[in-house]
C-alpha cells in the first residue's frame, strides 16, 4: 500500500536540497507503482528561448522517482540515481508540468522506472527512464 501524498509532502524538506524544494513540485495522486506530481513553471524555470529549460525538466523527472521509491518502500532509503536517460520531444511552456512517474520493476538492489512530463495541454513533452541503486545501510 502506498503511503500517503501528505506523507511525501512532509518528507520532502527532509530528503531534498533547498534548490530541489524551490522547484514548488508536488504530489497529486499515489497509487501502487504510480505516482503524479504537479510542477508550475516559474519564471526562474524559463530559459531566453521562453520554455522550461531542460535541467529543470531532468529534476523534476529525478525528484519524482525518489518520491515514488519512497511511497514504495513506506520511507526513505538510501538511494542514488545510476542512470537517467531523458529525451526531449518538444518545447515546454504554460502555466505548469504534470510528472507521472512509474516503476517499471524493483529488485533488492535495483529499481527501475519511467518518468513522462506532459505540457499544460496534455502533451508527452519530455520522457525519462531511470535505474536507481538501493544502498545497503
Amino acid at each position: 500500500m502506498p503511503i500517503s501524498l501528505d506523507v511525501l509532502q512532509q518528507q520532502m524538506p527532509r530528503i531534498f536540497a533547498p534548490w530541489i524544494l524551490s522547484l514548488q513540485i508536488r504530489p497529486v495522486h499515489v497509487d501502487a507503482g504510480r505516482l503524479r506530481l504537479i510542477m508550475p513553471l516559474t519564471p526562474d524555470l524559463i530559459h531566453v528561448g521562453g520554455v522550461l529549460c531542460g535541467q529543470a525538466s531532468m529534476a523534476a523527472a529525478d525528484t519524482a522517482m525518489v518520491l515514488l521509491m519512497i511511497s514504495e518502500l513506506g520511507d526513505f532509503q538510501p538511494m542514488t540515481t545510476v542512470q537517467l536517460q531523458t529525451t526531449f520531444l518538444r518545447p515546454v511552456s504554460g502555466t505548469e508540468l504534470r510528472i507521472d512517474a512509474r516503476l517499471l520493476r524493483r529488485g533488492r538492489q535495483l529499481a527501475f522506472g519511467q518518468i513522462d512530463l506532459l505540457d499544460d495541454q496534455d502533451r508527452l513533452a519530455v520522457q525519462a527512464t531511470t535505474t536507481y541503486a538501493l544502498l545497503q545501510t
